[in-house]
């Protein structure tokens, strides 16, 4: 009703003001110029009242339903007024920056396809438009598996073997399921994508599938390799994510135990909508199990933190440090991928610095006392000290604790 009001208000202010140039027109030619730029408008009423009043007074009675229906739009929506009064509407509309670059041409489904979210996580390739629980289009790739680094692939219309199966789906209009169409085989697909610090992929993406599907898409995609979001080269906490607890977690495990070397147990299903988590954490920290409470806090300021953190950041790698976390060179044997001989380069440092890569070998320890110990590495203690289980020939086992310091000469005994 309040929409109605104002609507015909203005109508009818219109209609007098119209009406009162021609009245101005038919007085003369130049009061009818005249009346057209303001205030001459004002000077012919007074000067042609007689002629002018009839206009005036629809003008008059336009103002009437006008007020009315600004009143009733004050009373149930005030918000709504203040942004028709402040023209803000008039404004070109501000563009929202995208967070990742993404340059499609082509057509999905036979529409426009412009995604504002790519990721190639798990080695599912996605690009979706929209950001509601189901988008209004989307598009997956299944590859074989997640890339570590740089991909490319090229797939054309003959090849059938180990192929990645497509899937595209999109939402109809008073529908509240997608429709959904899966293509394994038959279409054009290359991907040249490098990866790109901290956690993307960037380059060229081509597809093209058979005519039924009305799909083909080339240009240049963005894409996303987890799930965290970063902010000036650093970890945002602000984005809502299981990924982004687990990563706030483990960092404030390593900065308290001052080491890197912390496996974080999987999390259950966390409650992203509230504003405060009380976990049960289970970790590994230097190789030994630990348990232990953590409160979440979230601030729509600083996002997500760890109540009570007061532990300062580690120091940054060193070179040795780096040397020592490189991932451990593999070969196949018989199609399975396997380790190579973990006893090159073995040494009590590199033991004491990733424990959890040689539990459950069998070593050989001397001590500075000359006596030895050998069985199976169990870890490391809370009280720092190396676990060796030792079987004693069907009557149970033995454990030696050994301190770091009174080590002379360990062995590692099996690749």
């Amino acid at each position: 009703m309040d929409a109605l009001l104002i609507v015909g208000g203005l109508l009818l202010i219109l209609f007098g003001m119209v009406w009162l140039v021609v009245q101005a027109f038919s007085t003369s030619l130049l009061w009818g110029v005249g009346s057209l730029l303001p205030p001459l408008p004002l000077l012919f009423i007074v000067r042609h009242w007689r002629r002018a009043r009839s206009s005036v007074t629809l003008m008059g009675m336009g103002c009437i339903p006008l007020v009315v229906g600004l009143t009733l739009l004050a009373s149930h929506d005030a918000d709504r007024l203040a942004a028709i009064l402040s023209l803000r509407w008039l404004q070109p509309e501000a563009k929202v920056a995208r967070e990742l670059d993404i340059q499609l041409r082509g057509e999905f489904n036979g529409k426009p396809f412009a995604p504002e979210l790519g990721e190639l996580i798990d080695g599912t390739l996605i690009l979706r438009e929209g950001d509601d629980f189901f988008a209004r289009r989307e598009l997956s790739i299944r590859l074989p598996s997640q890339p570590s680094g740089d991909l490319q692939l090229n797939v054309l219309p003959e090849d059938r073997d180990n192929l990645p199966a497509i899937e595209l789906s999109w939402l109809l209009p008073d529908h509240d399921q997608p429709d959904t169409r899966r293509i394994t085989s038959g279409y054009t697909l290359h991907l040249d994508l490098k990866s790109a610090e901290p956690n993307l992929l960037r380059g060229d993406f081509h597809l093209v599938l058979p005519s039924g599907y009305r799909t083909s898409l080339s240009g240049k995609v963005e894409l996303y390799t987890s799930h965290l979001r970063y902010r000036n080269g650093r970890v945002d906490t602000r984005h809502n994510s299981q990924a982004t607890l687990e990563w706030l977690i483990v960092d404030y495990l390593q900065r308290n135990a001052r080491t890197r070397a912390v496996e974080l147990a999987p999390l259950p299903p966390l409650d992203l909508d509230s504003h405060q988590l009380d976990l049960d954490v289970q970790a590994r920290i230097a190789g030994v199990a630990r348990r232990m409470p953590l409160t979440l806090a979230r601030s729509d300021l600083h996002g997500w933190r760890v109540q009570g953190d007061q532990a300062p950041a580690l120091p940054p790698p060193s070179e040795d440090d780096l040397l020592r976390t490189a991932p451990v060179p593999t070969t196949v044997v018989r199609g399975e991928e396997r380790p190579l001989d973990r006893r090159i380069g073995f040494s009590l440092e590199s033991l004491l610095d990733r424990p959890g890569r040689y539990l459950g070998a069998r070593v050989r320890v001397m001590t500075e006392r000359g006596r030895s110990a050998e069985g199976r590495f169990d870890g490391i203690n809370p009280e720092g000290r190396l676990v060796i289980q030792h079987a004693l020939g069907g009557q149970g086992e033995a454990s030696f604790l050994l301190r770091s310091s009174e080590v002379t000469q360990i062995e590692l005994l099996e690749p």
